[in-house]
């Protein structure tokens, strides 16, 4: 990353992704196809981008899956391991539990459902510049009352952790990624929950440690629910949001291998289509993400949605906000809306049924 100082990079990846079920019923949040490939692979090329070589991943939830996609982490330039939770550790907890795999004398530390384009450099510039313990990237957003907020002082150090409230003193919200003096991380209690947020960093505030803010107004998603996760795919596959991990040339939509699209079919709104999906005649994907295998039948309309691995939308059905699980069928004629999740193997009838999530 420079010339002075070594950083390890940690993702945490632990969590159950119970916000984006049932897609997360088969795979980990981080491993779903996002813009054509894992989500974790498009942050793996910002931290490879940035310098950094060496990562420890904190899993826990089908902890598995992660080292047979990435193995050792030397196919996309980086040197990974693994350390997983046996209980859910917390934030602080999960950064605590990889302590013995770090080899730098700071860390970056990301959490594994946020996609984001602030400056990596710049940010542990300013760590190395300032002498913080911890440097935290505070995210500028329109609605912080939605968040707790992160004040800081004319020089930019962390001076309170505020929990949400309607009229905050701040629009700066904490957005997910620090940079860690590794005995700092030492200090957090081992083998139990820690939250970074009310424990760790109002703490490490209380004993005058020195906690900076690294202030930016760049992409920043928390693709933790349906609805961000297919924004974000498409901000991918448009350009909009950073990555050098894209199956393809960024544009409206993105198609990958021996997958069909048929004469006359529309494909709009950053749109992956997965590989040996089909989309027959007519039909309209607009803002969605279509995964491995999936089918959409003639004149069918499938806007800002995710079709599950080898899902099948029948002729003429509109799907608008919707998630399929692997294997979901939906018949000829349905229109589901407005959130509605089908599990996977379940089979939506033909015949002109209307289903929406407050039905």
């Amino acid at each position: 990353m420079t010339s002075e100082v070594e950083v390890d990079a940690v993702v945490l990846v632990g969590g159950q992704g119970t916000r984006l079920r049932p897609l997360t019923l088969s795979a980990p949040k981080p491993m779903l196809p996002t813009a054509g490939t894992p989500y974790l692979s498009h942050l793996f090329s910002r931290i490879r981008a940035a310098g950094i070589r060496h990562v420890v991943l904190g899993t826990s939830y089908r902890a598995e899956v992660f080292e047979e996609y990435f193995g050792d982490g030397s196919a996309h330039g980086l040197e990974i391991e693994y350390v997983v939770e046996e209980e859910p550790l917390d934030t602080g907890g999960a950064i605590r539990n990889v302590y013995d795999r770090l080899r730098a004398d700071h860390a970056i530390v990301f959490n594994g459902d946020i996609l984001s384009g602030a400056d990596l450099h710049a940010q542990l510039r300013t760590h190395l510049d300032s002498g913080a313990d911890v440097t935290l990237h505070l995210q500028r957003v329109a609605d912080p009352s939605r968040f707790g907020s992160v004040p800081t002082d004319e020089n930019g150090r962390v001076t309170a952790f505020l929990e949400k409230t309607p009229n905050p003193p701040t629009d700066q919200i904490n957005a997910g990624c620090y940079v860690f003096r590794r005995p700092v991380i030492e200090t957090i209690p081992a083998g139990r929950r820690v939250s970074v947020e009310r424990e760790t960093f109002p703490g490490l505030l209380e004993n005058g440690a020195h906690l900076q803010g690294f202030v930016d107004s760049s992409y920043w998603l928390d693709v933790g629910t349906p609805e961000a996760f297919v924004r974000g795919s498409a901000d991918l596959v448009r350009g909009i949001a950073p990555t050098s991990a894209l199956a393809g040339p960024t544009g409206d939509f993105l198609v990958l291998d021996a997958a069909s699209v048929f004469t006359g079919a529309k494909l709009a709104g950053g749109t992956t289509i997965g590989a040996r999906a089909v989309v027959r005649e007519g039909a309209t994907v607009s803002g969605s993400v279509v995964f491995d295998d999936a089918v959409i039948g003639p004149d069918a309309i499938v806007e800002n949605s995710v079709l599950g691995r080898g899902a099948q939308v029948g002729e003429g059905a509109v799907l608008r906000g919707v998630v399929l699980g692997d294997g979901a069928s939906v018949g000829a004629r349905c229109e589901l809306l407005d959130g509605v999740r089908i599990w996977p193997g379940v089979s939506v009838p033909d015949g002109g049924i209307r289903f929406s999530s407050d039905a």
